[in-house]
């Protein structure tokens, strides 16, 4: 706004001189040009100026080794899948990206995943299977969407009407809440707060149910993860703190056998030119909410530590990503609220 309102200044100093050095009657057609000339240049670019301030939508938390870039609700990414509250974009640790992209084949990124994006009810949101065909149902984070076949699919782009968003800065922190209205007996109010620490962030979620029926659902955070940019290979190690047990596994996408998994961790033998998924990890067991990804070429590590005990571990990726996913179960009576927290380090490793 200050730029602005330098060359409002200069503009207005600019024509009164003109207007003093010539009087009304002497001004001919050429000098008049030239000022109009003038004036449509400035003024569209000082009212451009101003519309890219007053239409922020990216903020910033940074210290001397981190810096976290978090898109504000109606910025950028506004699809039916993801959290719009606190969508973590970016992570770099002294100027190096822990974050990664969901896809690199498209040419609107703002379409899909990155960074540290959280979903809630990725199988059933709540009220899916009580609302009728061309209803509205809840999207935790997101708002209302309107609902279109018997499944949902988390895949598909539904209608959307937004929940009411505010948001709050304090030094070191953003929090952002999310209010839903009431729908066939649903309605809940959402706050996220994400703090940052010395050498990485903290995630806390408070979940209060304001409506008639139980609210009962899942979250995790997909972590779209890329060390420095270099793609998945044998130079990452993901550990768990839980044993894996593979012939319990809800689903194994492997084509190339190019991740293998071993009795805690999960390393690779070379770069994986297609999609790998693994769901429930854990064998159906409530285990620590923990993983550690590893990078021994950049000596780099990042770790996720839940306040909870998870009884779902996914793990997605492809050439490019990593994303471990741990689940927290979700269940609130109505009038009660729910709280959890995700907690974030990233480290050097010798």
């Amino acid at each position: 706004m200050a730029n602005t309102d330098k060359r409002e200044n200069w503009l207005s100093l600019f024509l009164i001189f003109k207007l003093s050095k010539l009087t009304i009657r002497k001004i001919n057609f050429q000098v008049m040009k030239r000022i109009l000339f003038s004036l449509l240049l400035v003024i569209p670019f000082a009212a451009n100026c101003q519309f890219k301030n007053t239409t922020k939508m990216t903020h910033i938390l940074k210290n001397k080794n981190l810096e976290i870039q978090i898109d504000l609700p109606l910025g950028n990414y506004n699809f039916s899948r993801f959290d719009w509250t606190g969508k973590i974009t970016s992570v770099k640790y002294k100027d190096i990206s822990v974050s990664g992209i969901e896809r690199t084949d498209n040419e609107d990124d703002n379409k899909h995943g990155k960074g540290f994006y959280n979903e809630f009810g990725i199988e059933i949101p709540i009220g899916y299977n009580e609302a009728k065909e061309g209803e509205w149902f809840p999207k935790i984070g997101v708002g209302l969407l309107k609902k279109q076949g018997a499944k949902y699919l988390f895949t598909e782009s539904y209608e959307i009407r937004p929940a009411e968003f505010k948001v709050e800065s304090v030094p070191g922190k953003l929090i952002i809440s999310c209010q839903s209205p009431l729908v066939n007996g649903y309605s809940y109010v959402l706050r996220k707060e994400i703090e940052l620490t010395e050498s990485g962030f903290v995630i806390r979620y408070l979940l209060k149910n304001t409506g008639l029926k139980l609210i009962a659902t899942n979250e995790y955070v997909h972590n779209f993860l890329a060390i420095h940019n270099e793609l998945i290979g044998s130079s990452y190690i993901l550990k768990f703190a839980f044993a894996i047990k593979p012939e319990l596994f809800d689903a194994s996408v492997n084509p190339e056998k190019k991740v293998k998994v071993g009795q805690t961790e999960i390393t690779f033998n070379g770069t994986p030119a297609e999609q790998f998924f693994f769901s429930n990890l854990n064998g159906n067991q409530n285990v620590d909410a923990y993983w550690e990804l590893l990078n021994t070429k950049n000596k780099i590590g990042i770790s996720e530590t839940g306040s909870f005990k998870t009884s779902k571990v996914n793990l997605w990726g492809w050439k490019h990503v990593i994303s471990p996913e741990l689940f927290f179960d979700i269940r609130v009576e109505p009038g009660q609220e729910m709280e959890w927290s995700r907690t974030y380090k990233i480290f050097e490793i010798n």
